[in-house]
């Protein structure tokens, strides 16, 4: 059964994805879902909006493009017609290599895509997923984003009818658009995707708080373990406890490689608490959320 990690951008999916996978038994593939990264050799599908919106009524063109990806099936022509350049090769021997071989050894596809989340139900139903919704303090999300110095285009999601259609309460998020608040508009997102989150109900999507899994990671992950059908072992408890007790309270995440995924370790708790943000600020965000 393949396992789909999504949730907002900055709420801690490549994190959980990549501890676990420190079972050995999955082969990580990240964000096929992200419009900047065109990689038909992982997704060869249509060109994706931002939190792209599949269901049934449009899943013609995603169905077999997916079930391809979950199967590890590396579509190695379709990379190299539409990408040559030396990096594109390197990602093609890379992600051709590792799709080959975990899917020799059998093991299952971890997709780890923020901007597959308001498609999670389909995900679950259609592909039968296990889906990890990860959620996030709204204080330390907005304030996340505003250090990266973020913002958010509404239209990306306004403009997919069939989204709209499903969630009608998305509309609030017109009296945004144009707008250059990028921490009320931080805001309007966390709570739109709040909605969602709290409407899906499916026994094959559970909804994790970043916080509460980055204060007790080894009980949680050994939860997540076992919910996602994975051996949890010395080695796993291991990686996960190395992973989640830098010797840094105050260092962050760092991204590196061409998947851009690798982390350091890190205080997982540390950084979840991490505020970034004014008392003012942060009180601003407290009175936009409710």
């Amino acid at each position: 059964m393949t396992i789909l990690i999504t949730g907002l951008p900055r709420t801690g999916t490549s994190w959980t994805g990549h501890l676990l996978c420190a079972s050995g038994q999955l082969v990580y593939v990240n964000e096929p879902l992200n419009p900047e990264r065109r990689y038909p050799g992982i997704l060869n599908g249509p060109p994706p909006n931002r939190f792209q919106y599949i269901c049934e009524d449009n899943e013609s063109d995603w169905l077999p493009a997916f079930t391809d990806t979950t199967a590890l099936r590396y579509r190695f022509l379709a990379e190299l017609r539409r990408n040559r350049r030396p990096a594109a090769l390197a990602r093609l021997l890379k992600y051709g290599t590792t799709f080959t071989i975990g899917c020799a050894q059998g093991r299952r596809a971890l997709l780890d895509d923020p901007f597959a989340l308001f498609s999670a139900p389909w995900f679950a139903s259609r592909l039968n997923c296990r889906v990890i919704i990860l959620v996030r303090d709204p204080v330390t999300f907005v304030g996340s984003w505003q250090h990266l110095g973020w913002t958010v285009y509404f239209h990306e999601l306004l403009e997919q009818p069939l989204l709209i259609r499903d969630h009608p309460g998305l509309l609030a998020l017109r009296e945004h658009v144009g707008s250059q608040d990028r921490l009320a508009k931080a805001v309007a997102l966390w709570r739109a995707a709040r909605e969602v989150t709290d409407s899906i109900t499916h026994p094959n999507i559970r909804v994790i708080s970043y916080e509460s899994l980055a204060a007790d990671p080894l009980y949680g992950f050994r939860d997540l373990y076992a919910w996602c059908g994975l051996s949890w072992t010395d080695r796993s408890a291991q990686l996960v406890r190395r992973a989640c007790t830098g010797p840094s309270p105050d260092r962050a995440f760092t991204w590196s490689g061409l998947s851009r995924t690798a982390f350091q370790p890190a205080d997982s708790a540390a950084t979840a608490a991490r505020v970034r943000l004014s008392p003012e600020d942060a009180s601003r965000v407290l009175s936009l959320v409710r």
